[in-house]
């Protein structure tokens, strides 16, 4: 957070563009009932109403397992599982009734709240909740009648749009019900799933307790791929955990046409908040098309470009370059884009009559720098020197030596250069001369 009037207005422009893009937009947001009881957990509902007041259309799905666990257990009804599913009878269906209801009453009395401590603190924040999902017995599974253990099998998705464009947070409870007046007991991850899918959600969210994804070395993972996410649940199912249902129904949400599912950390205080207004967020999000861009730079791009070199260039690491400089050369440009912004850029110049490429201003934004997006930008601009006749790629280095020596280049002298770009060359800045030969 910021620290100091700087660092706001700092961090407060960096949001801007996410609190532009999120108004009108609809998210499905999933947590377990796990959270319902964390010290974390006012200021969650707090960070949802705010969210209601900047036009983020909301529907809450939450889960009630400890709660319906510790009931029952407090009722001497034991539980079963089957294939990591609970078997409701008619004993286990009245808790989860009665848990579903107090958790949803308690919800709703913490919207009651508004803001505290806010100018918000009088708003009152509208809360919808009701029969919206219609439900279906899952049946029989392994020989076993799972009796009121329900699937989705509609979404009132007019009734529900309806609330959302009456600016009320839609709430909905583990349960469904039957055109015949039966109730069902729902797994609350498939419910917020279907519900987003229903309503071709713009986000999904599922908060837990895990620090979003991570690969095999333990390390976090930001972005997934479809396919990515395929490879993570090789070999699993629904008994190895929250963690990887959330996972397998987000990969079906993604499939059947949810923008972006975001897997966030529920333990971490404003986690909700940091995923949605910063370009990297702190959990992991999976998404079908690719997060990072890397394509041609266009007219568009010039002023994060300018931005993204402005340090460098008062640092004198780079060369000056004029708006209509850019503009003149920006099809020699490729830009690595995040989220609508420029965070690398490369230039690549060609010496046709030499058979030569230059590679110029290549820059990486300084939070992404550890991150390989040099070496994928460089890897790009050698590829396309190949395809466009080069046979050398050249650079002109006065810090960067050592990087470019490791990606294969050697160094050379002044004479080596193109004839143009040897007479261009300025002796007062004394850039290094470093070639790599493409064969």
């Amino acid at each position: 957070m910021p620290t100091n009037a700087t660092e706001f207005v700092q961090w407060f422009r960096s949001a801007a563009p996410y609190i532009h893009s999120h108004r009108g937009k609809t998210f499905v947001l999933h947590f377990g009932g796990e959270l319902i009881g964390s010290p974390v957990f006012p200021n969650l509902i707090h960070d949802i109403a705010l969210l209601n007041s900047m036009g983020i259309r909301l529907v809450v799905v939450y889960g009630a397992r400890p709660q319906i666990e510790t009931l029952l257990e407090k009722q001497n009804i034991k539980p079963r599982l089957v294939n990591g599913l609970r078997l409701t009878d008619s004993a286990a269906l009245n808790v989860v009734k009665q848990v579903a209801g107090t958790l949803r009453i308690q919800i709703e009395a913490l919207f009651s709240m508004g803001l505290p401590n806010s100018p918000m603190a009088q708003a009152r924040v509208k809360v919808s909740s009701g029969n919206f999902i219609t439900a279906k017995p899952i049946g029989i599974i392994n020989g076993v009648d799972l009796q009121f253990t329900g699937t989705v099998r509609r979404v009132d998705t007019d009734l529900i749009k309806h609330n959302l464009q009456n600016q009320e947070i839609v709430l909905i409870p583990p349960l469904g019900y039957s055109p015949t007046g039966e109730v069902f007991n729902l797994s609350s991850v498939e419910l917020a799933t279907q519900v987003a899918i229903n309503l071709q959600a713009d986000k999904l969210l599922f908060l837990m307790a895990e620090e979003g994804r991570k690969d095999e070395e333990g390390n976090m993972i930001e972005h997934l791929s479809q396919d990515q996410a395929q490879l993570l649940l090789q070999g699993k199912n629904l008994s190895d955990g929250s963690s990887y249902l959330q996972l397998s129904h987000g990969l079906q949400a993604s499939k059947k046409g949810v923008a972006r599912i975001h897997f966030i950390n529920q333990s971490v205080d404003g986690s909700l908040m940091q995923e949605l207004f910063s370009r990297d967020g702190v959990g992991t999000m999976l998404s079908a098309i690719p997060y990072d861009d890397l394509r041609p730079a266009t007219i568009e791009d010039i002023g994060g470009i300018l931005e993204l070199i402005q340090p460098l260039e008062e640092q004198g690491v780079l060369v000056r370059r004029s708006r209509e400089k850019m503009e003149m050369e920006i099809s020699d440009y490729s830009v690595l884009i995040r989220d609508g912004a420029v965070i690398a850029c490369a230039a690549l110049h060609m010496y046709k009559d030499e058979a030569a490429a230059e590679l110029a201003c290549l820059v990486v934004h300084e939070d992404y720098q550890q991150q390989s997006k040099g070496e994928e930008l460089y890897l790009n601009a050698e590829s396309e020197a190949r395809k466009k006749g080069a046979k050398k790629i050249f650079v002109l280095t006065t810090h960067a030596t050592h990087w470019f020596l490791e990606q294969g280049f050697e160094e050379a002298t002044i004479d080596d250069l193109p004839v143009v770009k040897k007479q261009l060359y300025n002796y007062q800045r004394n850039s290094k001369v470093l070639i790599k030969n493409l064969g």
